[in-house]
């Protein structure tokens, strides 16, 4: 790694231009330089939150291959820095950058549960599971300080609604007490992102997340709680951790994970130019490689955006990792355990309410 170049604690390396923006900002850039030729530490910019206030809270998923209907995201923008993140480009119809910017202003809704005890109270609502962290990490490092997920999963508990949660952060386990009380009902699932178990692929790959250790740990407590808890390797980049997925699918199967899933990674909008400028900085001398196998994976170019390929690829690469996927499934999720959640209790609810009517 060019450890000299490699700014520390973010995953993009640099702020890219906001492709909605008439102005095109370079002093950061330059700045980064001048210290570099001057043999001065660099410092990172610090996390700014922004709160902001809006009118609802929960999306309608309209992609087919995403595997959910509803997604409820908290924050926007995300301090993990993990460098693929496909979010990243979400940051720009906020007026900011896709790079450095989406993980150091991170947007915060904190009127977030108020709006979702509206929607569930709502007679026009129709019960469906929600996810929280559909764009962005409900479990990200302010999350401890503000506790806006915390009091989201108390709003699904008092209302017996479903909720499923993706997150790559133990900070979970410190409210394993509201999960518990949802899991008795089948009103909850936990998909844990666990993309390696090389802690220096972590390092430089998702730099402000929880260890793999850490990870690990919470998929096995979670897991011995009754709390159903499955594994997503995604993505999978080749030559970065596609090595892996056999060792990785033996390690999380004997912590109890229900289900192991995928996606090979794609570098839609703007996070090809962040993606390129990361492997310069950490793996230059596996550069060209790495992004030949992904051009590889979607027909010569480092995106793909037809439903149903985009996830998994297409060619002979492609089809390597979904053979290996496959063996490690057959070897040790040989049981199918989907997670379905129960919608009963919360239909059950609004029809009480509308008796006192």
């Amino acid at each position: 790694m060019k450890e000299q170049n490699f700014i520390k604690g973010r995953g993009a390396q640099e702020n890219v231009h906001n492709r909605f923006s008439k102005n095109h900002h370079e002093l950061r850039d330059d700045f980064l330089n001048y210290l570099q030729k001057e043999n001065e530490p660099i410092r990172n910019s610090p996390t700014t939150f922004i709160e902001t206030f809006p009118k609802t809270i929960i999306n309608k998923v309209t992609s087919p291959d995403v595997g959910m209907q509803y997604s409820l995201n908290p924050y926007q923008g995300c301090e993990h820095g993990c460098v693929y993140c496909y979010a990243r480009n979400s940051h720009e119809y906020w007026g900011y950058g896709a790079g450095l910017d989406f993980e150091s202003k991170i947007l915060v809704k904190k009127n977030a549960p108020e709006l979702l005890e509206k929607k569930l109270k709502s007679k026009k609502w129709e019960t469906y599971p929600i996810s929280l962290s559909g764009n962005t990490d409900c479990y990200q490092p302010i999350e401890k300080k503000l506790q806006i997920t915390r009091q989201l999963l108390k709003v699904f508990l008092k209302y017996r609604h479903p909720v499923g949660i993706i997150t790559k952060n133990a900070l979970i386990q410190r409210d394993i007490d509201i999960l518990s009380d949802l899991a008795r009902d089948n009103l909850v699932s936990v998909f844990l992102s666990i993309t390696s178990l090389s802690e220096e692929t972590r390092r430089i790959l998702e730099p402000r997340t929880a260890s793999i250790k850490k990870r690990l740990e919470t998929l096995e407590k979670l897991n011995n709680l009754g709390i159903p808890t499955s594994v997503m390797m995604a993505p999978i980049i080749p030559s970065i951790n596609s090595h892996e997925i056999i060792s990785l699918a033996k390690e999380v199967s004997e912590r109890g994970a229900k289900s192991l899933g995928y996606t090979v990674v794609r570098l839609n909008g703007a996070i090809g130019q962040i993606f390129i400028k990361w492997l310069e900085n950490t793996l230059p001398d596996r550069k060209d490689k790495i992004l030949h196998q992904i051009r590889e994976c979607h027909d010569g170019h480092l995106n793909e955006t037809e439903f149903g390929k985009r996830m998994k690829g297409s060619g002979k690469i492609a089809e390597q990792i979904h053979q290996m996927f496959k063996i490690a499934k057959q070897k040790y999720f040989p049981i199918k355990n989907n997670t379905l959640l129960n919608c009963d209790l919360h239909e059950a609810y609004k029809d009480n309410q509308l008796k006192l009517f």
